[in-house]
């Protein structure tokens, strides 16, 4: 299996114009494809063909190819299942159309409530002098129970951990509270927006009866709308797992294992209805044995994401080195692909599956762009080279 066309497509995660990692930047990477979304428009509305085509001719003239939309995001009424949820749903159809006119067959989206990925700290250093994201299962519960002051808060740590969280936050100084409550409350990717307290128990109230049972019945609702649609414009849809992997802040999670993601798949049996296997999301849980995962789900994944984490107590984690952390890079890069050779053999499936390095440390000068958090230049360079060395030293040329 040496042929060009079989090995993973390398792409790179880049913000739109705004991005101080520039696309020639990228080029410089060896990575062929962009991952990308039109950031600038609300969640809800429709993107149009206009500017799918607009933002595809900026990354086809610096001589790369939109291989990837992450992420085309959900609103809010389809994950509380409120009264207009088939509107926007059919708007997210629109949108699927008009991304398949333009050729772009591939999104990425996940389906968490309210934030995106959360982290306590986006300045941890390591040892090296490195600097990761982390997240601190004690900050959290410091900033849920004494700041956020969710009510159920207190139900739901156990009283060492209140101890705990107690202690560590009578040691923060108040910029460091307000550093922590923004990192927190920090919104979508590719966005500067940070809710305020008031603002985000707002939306908590919008999930007071939305527990586990009901978001996944919304989810598979969603999927119900759309999979027909992506069906017939040969695109492929891939969720994104929770990240962290559990629930946090009194919202439910529902993409936290393999549990939770073959429940997703067979919600509508159908190969646009599919995964972003990311290792990092995933890795963060410790009942995730991702190689067996990989082998059982592998032909529903259309996307890799490829990072580590090490895990730490009480569910604490920060982002590893590419080829280092709790998860062994080596055994998944095999089974991924494996996956491939099934492919190959079979003539099911994209053989070529795009795959990106994720959240990158600030390394080198790194530090000195303004870059969003996890997606520094130089650190995700690294990363990549490393993965790519990998692939090719498993497949043995």
């Amino acid at each position: 299996m040496n042929t060009e066309n079989q090995k993973l497509e390398q792409t790179f995660r880049w913000f739109g114009p705004a991005d101080e990692v520039t696309l020639a930047d990228i080029v410089q990477t060896g990575a062929t494809g962009i991952v990308t979304a039109l950031h600038q428009i609300p969640s809800g509305e429709i993107w149009t063909e206009a500017d799918i085509l607009g933002r595809k001719k900026l990354i086809e003239d610096a001589g790369l190819k939109w291989s990837v939309v992450e992420s085309v995001n959900i609103h809010e009424s389809i994950k509380t299942g409120t009264t207009d949820r088939d509107l926007y749903i059919e708007r997210y159809n629109t949108t699927i159309k008009n991304l398949s006119k333009a050729g772009i067959k591939v999104i990425c989206y996940n389906f968490m409530p309210v934030l995106d990925w959360t982290r306590t700290h986006l300045c941890f250093n390591l040892p090296d002098k490195a600097i990761a994201l982390r997240y601190d299962a004690i900050a959290l519960a410091a900033f849920d129970l004494y700041i956020l002051k969710r009510p159920k808060a207190f139900e739901e740590f156990s009283v060492d951990v209140q101890e705990k969280a107690k202690t560590y936050l009578a040691q923060l100084k108040t910029d460091e509270i307000k550093l922590l409550t923004e990192t927190i409350m920090a919104g979508l990717p590719g966005t500067d927006e940070v809710f305020t307290i008031p603002e985000f128990n707002e939306h908590l109230e919008k999930y007071s009866k939305v527990g586990k049972t009901e978001l996944r019945e919304n989810l598979a609702y969603f999927l119900k709308g759309i999979i027909p649609t992506a069906e017939e414009e040969g695109v492929k849809m891939c969720i994104h797992p929770d990240d962290p992997p559990f629930p946090i802040l009194g919202l439910p999670r529902i993409v936290c294992d393999e549990d939770d993601l073959q429940f997703i798949v067979k919600a509508v049996d159908s190969d646009s209805n599919g995964i972003t296997f990311c290792t990092g999301s995933l890795g963060a849980n410790p009942a995730s044995n991702l190689p067996a995962m990989i082998e059982r789900l592998g032909n529903k994944v259309h996307f890799w994401h490829l990072r580590n984490v090490q895990r730490e107590e009480n569910g604490s984690f920060y982002e590893a080195p590419h080829l280092e952390g709790s998860n062994s890079m080596y055994e998944i890069m095999k089974a991924v692909v494996a996956e491939q050779e099934k492919r190959a053999i079979s003539g099911k499936g994209i053989v070529n599956i795009p795959m990106r390095p994720d959240h990158g440390h600030l390394i080198l000068d790194d530090v000195n762009r303004n870059t969003y958090p996890g997606y520094s230049v130089i650190g995700r360079l690294k990363g990549l080279a490393e993965l790519r060395g990998l692939e090719m030293g498993i497949r043995g040329y």
